[in-house]
């Protein structure tokens, strides 16, 4: 049977609000921001064994405008890939999005320093959408409802970056562009998949800033060793540890030994970190997403707190190489975007 690629595109309007997740934003929120989401979404039946273990998910490309109707948050312009699952017999759709978004009105000290949320035009964007979605309601035309979460931030990549979440209703119309004829879901038993246990080894990179304006941006380098075991097709788990070598720590240390006393920070004090972890990974295809929860063991300095957590997308270019990045935060306080490489033994 020969695949067929087939596609939708969806039109949504949303109307919300920005949440209060960290007090510094209660300024921002002063206006209920709205906007338009764009889909283009490619179905799936079957034809790679993922798509039958995630009951055939489309795979997709989607485009979002988001005006906040504030002077001091401008517009943001956002690009990403998303997932659709469904669920309930295909009424019930999850989107999941990861992208790129640019705003208009970034923080500026003189011009537009009410701005804490966005500290620069280019920020990383990430959405959700739980929909009502029926489609082919008349000669393809569909009709979908339901609640998106839109969240923009740049990762403290520069200060500052409290970031905004905003909490929307959408409604919308999707249109099959083959006029809603549905080919049939191919259905193969799929193999089981036992593994013994394997190592990694991982490193990670890039530049990140502490919440001190124009304390200035300064690169890391984070060295993990872990080992994971696969449950199965879906998923494995992880039990590891990480070595930071955050140098943003360094004239965080410095400066706070000068600036506050009172602390009784030490400029001497290491500005390394010793972490250990568990995480899952969750398989789709070659790529997968995982999640990690970790400890600092070894921690001079305090910097949000010894807990931290992970999340990220993998890529395998074979059953041993594979690229990785990730979001590292300390609850919902980002501290740096990773870019890395590990080896799976």
């Amino acid at each position: 049977m020969q695949e067929q690629k087939r596609f939708t595109v969806d039109v949504n309007q949303f109307y919300g609000t920005i949440m209060r997740h960290n007090p510094d934003v209660t300024h921002l929120i002063n206006s209920h921001p709205g906007g338009v989401i764009l889909g283009l979404s490619r179905k799936t039946y079957g034809f790679e064994d993922w798509e039958q273990r995630f009951n055939y998910p489309d795979v997709g490309y989607s485009f979002i405008y988001q005006e906040f109707n504030s002077d001091v948050l401008g517009r943001n312009f956002g690009l990403y890939a998303h997932y659709n699952f469904y669920f309930l017999n295909r009424l019930l759709q999850f989107r999941l999005g990861q992208g790129i978004a640019y705003n208009t009105n970034p923080y500026d000290k003189v011009a537009n320093f009410r701005n804490n949320a966005f500290g620069t035009n280019l920020l990383s964007s990430t959405y959700l959408m739980f929909n009502f979605h029926k489609e082919n309601i008349v000669k393809g035309v569909g009709f979908k409802a339901g609640v998106s979460i839109i969240h923009y931030s740049n990762a403290n990549v520069k200060a500052p970056n409290t970031s905004t979440n905003t909490y929307a209703f959408n409604a919308g119309l999707t249109y099959d562009l083959d006029g809603g004829k549905e080919p049939d879901y191919i259905k193969i038993e799929q193999e089981k998949i036992t593994e013994p246990i394997r190592f990694n080894l991982a490193f990670r990179t890039g530049i990140n800033e502490s919440d001190v304006i124009n304390s200035g941006q300064f690169p890391f380098y984070i060295f993990s060793g872990y080992a994971d075991k696969r449950l199965g097709t879906l998923s494995a788990i992880q039990l590891g540890t990480d070595v930071y070598f955050s140098n943003f720590l360094k004239e965080l240390i410095t400066y706070q030994s000068i600036a506050f006393p009172e602390r009784n920070v030490s400029p001497d004090a290491d500005y390394r970190r010793v972490g250990v972890f568990v995480g899952h990974e969750l398989f789709f295809n070659k790529t997968s997403v995982i999640t990690q929860l970790g400890y600092y063991v070894y921690y001079p300095f305090d910097f949000e707190g010894r807990v931290y957590n992970r999340m990220g997308m993998k890529r395998y270019f074979n059953n041993k190489v594979y690229g990785v990045i990730s979001l590292k935060s300390h609850g919902a306080k980002a501290e740096a975007v990773e870019l890395g490489v590990g080896i799976r033994l």
